[in-house]
């Protein structure tokens, strides 16, 4: 019997990671990580789930909820053999909806929960395949993930015959290359020492647990004040030695001409990029600043909203570093397009993560990358932050400062029932007694 989707349920999911400061940066002091959930469940009892979510810092993840119950309709009664099948049907359908694409298009709230619809479809068919996501895509017939990606807006720079030969060309060594991913790892950076908040002894103690764990790369926040980050970076760099890259990220902070003059005043501590310099909108803006600041790298993407202002940053030449982000954009469909076209440019993808959950997901998009498309990890690692792995049924496996490859099948994107029952907002059971301590109340 072909199975259906029978229920597209949904959760507003936080966490209270405001109280400890982790994730605050200069635009962001007090972030509760949260995550816009979804659950795609079927008509047969013993078939896999699909599990999906996007996410934000707190204020607004109810918003986004909404969006995802709004493309419930849209998914309802749909073949799950065809779903798997062909997942980016669903994907074209969704973004080319004639009044859903009013509402962006293809960026916003709207376009990020058609990513992880889009994402949590991936789920379901990677876990009804019996495979991690990375070695499904890696697995793939290059003609099949060529129809998988939307090309409108791209064929300027890249077309179907463009990433046809691409991925060609990146099915060559790559047993070899799997083989080393299953024994070694994918590279890893941290941003767990460098949030803003952090007093110089916890970045101290941070940075250098760090460089123990084997990580040769830490990321520091910056762009609130800047004697502050002078003396942060100064400590960052006793702390590390001079062998250890340091990354600094100003989070959209800074107008072109601050970024060029403010990067410029930390070049003393060797950065090895500065990220997200300004928004991530100006894709000229980059570019000036990426002249303005050599040798120090330019990376963002974390916002960038959609493929076609990737394509744009590519253009200009405006970025050194490309960093995609698992959940911003519509999924694994658009990031595949995404990873094109950073193959075609030879510019590294080093993705954004640390989110919740967003370590789970971004390591598949890399590690396919690696062995069936870029063929390489020179210069490239994924972000790594240590919070909230433990509630995920498969969650991120970091030894010696490396990611290593998922074995079980799916997106990693599952989150344990209990961490849903206890962290749905407002009502969960953590909130529900949080409230109650606040209020004298004896939780119901």
């Amino acid at each position: 019997m072909n199975a259906r989707i029978t229920a597209v349920d949904t959760f507003d999911i936080r966490f209270p990671t405001s109280r400890s400061l982790d994730g605050s940066d200069a635009m962001n002091p007090d972030p509760d990580y949260s995550a816009a959930y979804l659950v795609l469940r079927t008509d047969t009892a013993d078939a896999p789930e699909g599990h999906g979510f996007t996410f934000t810092i707190g204020r607004g993840n109810d918003v986004q909820v909404a969006a995802l119950d709004a493309l419930r309709p849209y998914v309802l009664g749909r073949s799950v053999d065809e779903l798997c099948a062909d997942p980016g049907g669903l994907h074209r359908e969704l973004v080319g909806d004639s009044q859903l694409r009013w509402l962006g298009p293809e960026k916003g709230v709207m376009h990020m929960a058609i990513g992880a619809v889009t994402n949590a479809v991936w789920d379901l068919a990677a876990k009804r395949a019996g495979l991690p996501l990375w070695k499904l895509l890696a697995d793939a017939e290059p003609e099949w993930l060529v129809s998988q990606v939307d090309f409108r807006y791209l064929s300027d720079e890249l077309t179907p015959a463009d990433a046809l030969d691409l991925l060609r060309r990146g099915r060559v060594g790559r047993a070899d290359r799997e083989a080393r991913l299953r024994a070694d790892g994918y590279p890893a950076y941290t941003t767990s020492p460098g949030w803003l908040g952090y007093s110089d002894e916890k970045l101290t103690r941070l940075a250098k647990q760090a460089v123990a764990d084997g990580f040769t790369q830490i990321k520091l926040k910056v762009g609130a004040d800047l004697a502050d980050d002078v003396r942060r970076c100064r400590t960052a760099r006793a702390a590390v030695g001079p062998d250890v890259r340091i990354a600094l990220d100003a989070n959209q902070r800074w107008d072109v001409p601050e970024a060029i003059e403010w990067t410029r005043a930390l070049a003393a501590f060797d950065p090895y990029w500065i990220e997200e310099p300004t928004s991530p909108d100006d894709v000229l803006g980059h570019a000036a600043v990426r002249r303005g600041v050599a040798p120090v790298r330019v990376a963002t993407g974390e916002h960038v909203q959609n493929r076609i202002v990737f394509k744009q940053l590519l253009q200009a030449g405006a970025i050194d570093v490309l960093q995609l982000d698992a959940a911003r954009v519509g999924g694994v469909n658009e990031n595949l397009a995404i990873l094109l076209l950073a193959a075609k440019y030879g510019v590294p993808v080093c993705p954004h993560a640390g989110g919740v959950g967003l370590c789970e997901l971004v390591q598949h998009l890399s590690m396919f990358d690696w062995v069936a498309l870029s063929g390489s990890t020179e210069d490239r690692a994924i972000e790594y932050v240590d919070h909230l792995h433990e509630h995920f049924r498969t969650p991120t496996v970091i030894r010696d400062g490396r990611y290593l490859a998922p074995t079980a099948p799916g997106f990693s994107a599952e989150l344990y029932p209990a961490a849903i029952a206890a962290y749905t907002y407002p009502d969960g059971t953590f909130w529900a007694a949080d409230r109650a301590v606040s209020t004298g109340r004896t939780p119901a």
